[in-house]
């Protein structure tokens, strides 16, 4: 079993998960829901038939989350 890191943010009325260890993403009407579909989204895109699909995780140490205005 491996850990995977997460962040769920708010879009319009849906939370999105996003996993920071490969590029998948999901979606639900609550945060659990979202953080579940994602697990879901994870392990299926593991699972996909790929010569090595160790070579799509990558470590993600620490992580923070902020917000920053930039003029564009």
């Amino acid at each position: 079993m491996t850990a995977f890191k997460y962040v769920v943010y708010q879009e319009d009325k849906y939370y999105v998960s996003q996993c920071l260890n490969v590029d998948v993403a999901s979606f639900g009407k609550t945060i659990d829901e979202a953080v579940k579909n994602l697990a879901d989204a994870v392990e299926l895109y593991l699972k996909e038939d790929l010569p090595d699909n160790r070579l799509l995780f990558h470590a993600v140490g620490n992580a923070l989350i902020g917000e920053i205005a930039v003029n564009a």
